[in-house]
C-alpha cells in the first residue's frame, strides 16, 4: 500500500473517527462522519461463527417462485468477515459529500495536468443536481432527516465510498453482489431471509403494496408513492434494514444474464466472484425497491441497470453523476476486515468511456486525497 495513503488514512482516522475500531470478536458499532454530527452504524458479519456459515449457496432453486432464469444454475461464496451499513446511505450524509464541488474549487485538478498517480490520489465530486426535474420529485419524495439517496450512478456511489473512506481512514466499498445476497440470506436459503411467505415482505420492506403514501400529493408525482426514511421498518435476522424493498442497492458487479452458467457448482472467494465492468451498463442492482413486486425484493433476485434511467437527461454525454429516472436507486456500503492491497480497484471503474470522460469533461471536479477528506470546518 503506497505509503502517503496510509498516512493520510492514519492521519483522518486518529483527528475523525468519533468510535474506537472494534476488534476480535467482531462487533457491530456506530461512529459520527468526521466534521458531522451524522451517525453511521456499521453491522458486524463476523463470518465463520455461529449462524454466520463461512459460505452460501448464491441464486435460487429451480421451483422457487418468481425466479428468473439469470438467477441459476447455482454456485458458492466463500465470503470473509465485513461490515455493513445498518441502513441505506441517506442523502444527510451523501449531501455531506456533493457539497464538496462548491467548496473546493480552488483545488480543482486541470485536466491536463492529471498524472495517473494524482488520479490514483483524488477523489472525483459529483456536480451539481439537474434540477428542473429532480427538484420537484425530489420534494415530494424527501431529502433530509434519513431518507435514503437514490438517482445517483454507481460511479457516484463508488467515488461517495473513496471519499468516506478518506475521512474515516477505513477502507469502504460498494458490496459484491454476492456479498449482498449473503447479508440478505441471513444463513437461510429460503427466498427471504425471513423463509418463502411473501405476506411477511411488509414487515421488512417497502414495496409496490405498502409504498402509497396516505397523502397522494406527496410521493412521486402522479404515483403518490415512493420512498421512506431508512430503518423504520423491521430489520432482517442480523439487524440490518431494508435490504428487501425501498430503493435497490448498486453493487459492484457488471450484469451479465448468464453469468451464473460458467460458475455452476463452483466455489468461488469474494474476489474471485466479482465481474468487473468493462461498461457503463449493464451492472448488477439488488433488493428490489419501493415500486417492486414482492418478486424482485427476493434475495437471489438480480436487476440490471439500464440508460433508460438518464432517459430526460439533455446533456451529451450524460451525466456521469445523476440518473433523472431512477429514483428507486440508492446504495449502501461494506467494510472488509480484511483490507486490500490497493483499494482504488474496488473505488474507481477500469470502464474506458467514464475515464474518457472525466479526463477531459470541462466540469469534472478532481481533487487530491488531502482536500477531498477536509471539511469546511477542519
Amino acid at each position: 500500500m503506497n505509503p502517503l495513503i496510509l498516512a493520510l488514512w492514519l492521519s483522518h482516522a486518529s483527528t475523525g473517527a468519533s468510535a474506537q475500531d472494534p476488534v476480535a470478536p467482531l462487533q457491530s458499532y456506530t461512529e459520527k462522519i468526521p466534521g458531522s454530527e451524522i451517525e453511521i452504524t456499521w453491522i458486524a458479519i463476523p463470518v465463520g461463527q455461529k449462524d454466520y456459515p463461512p459460505s452460501i449457496r448464491i441464486g435460487s432453486a429451480a421451483q422457487e417462485s418468481g425466479r428468473n432464469e439469470d438467477e441459476g444454475p447455482t454456485w458458492s461464496i466463500e465470503v470473509e468477515p465485513f461490515w455493513i451499513m445498518k441502513c441505506e446511505v441517506t442523502w444527510d450524509a451523501f449531501d455531506l459529500f456533493r457539497l464538496q464541488y462548491g467548496l473546493l474549487q480552488q483545488d480543482r485538478i486541470p485536466p491536463e495536468k492529471v498524472t495517473e498517480k494524482t488520479w490514483l490520489d483524488a477523489v472525483s465530486i459529483p456536480t451539481p443536481l439537474w434540477e428542473q426535474d429532480s427538484r420537484p420529485i425530489l420534494e415530494g419524495l424527501g431529502t433530509r432527516g434519513g431518507y435514503p439517496a437514490a438517482d445517483i450512478t454507481r460511479l457516484a456511489a463508488m467515488q461517495f465510498s473513496k471519499w468516506l473512506s478518506r475521512k474515516t481512514g477505513k477502507i469502504l466499498r460498494l458490496p459484491t453482489e454476492a456479498e449482498w445476497e449473503y447479508a440478505a440470506r441471513c444463513g437461510q436459503q429460503t427466498a427471504y431471509s425471513f423463509g418463502d411467505d411473501p405476506s411477511r415482505l411488509a414487515e421488512f420492506a417497502w414495496y409496490f403494496d405498502n409504498s402509497e403514501y396516505d397523502d397522494p400529493d406527496k410521493g412521486y408525482p402522479g404515483l403518490g408513492a415512493g420512498y421512506r426514511k431508512v430503518g423504520t421498518l423491521a430489520p432482517n435476522r442480523w439487524g440490518i434494514h431494508d435490504l428487501y424493498g425501498n430503493v435497490a442497492e448498486w453493487t459492484l458487479d457488471g450484469y451479465q444474464a448468464q453469468a451464473y452458467s460458467a460458475r455452476a457448482g463452483k466455489t468461488l472467494s469474494v474476489t474471485e466472484a466479482v465481474i468487473w465492468p468493462e461498461k457503463v451498463w449493464p451492472t448488477v442492482v439488488r433488493g428490489g425497491s419501493w415500486q417492486d413486486d414482492p418478486e424482485l425484493c427476493r434475495s437471489a433476485s438480480r436487476l440490471a441497470s439500464t440508460r433508460k434511467w438518464q432517459k430526460r437527461d439533455p446533456q451529451i454525454p450524460k451525466s456521469l453523476w445523476w440518473c433523472t429516472d431512477a429514483f428507486h436507486i440508492g446504495f449502501r456500503l461494506v467494510r472488509p476486515l480484511k483490507e486490500p492491497e490497493s483499494a482504488n480497484r474496488w473505488w474507481d471503474p477500469e470502464v474506458e468511456s467514464i475515464q474518457r470522460q472525466l479526463t477531459e469533461g470541462y466540469k469534472e471536479l478532481r481533487v487530491p486525497i488531502e482536500k477531498s477528506g477536509a471539511s469546511k470546518d477542519e
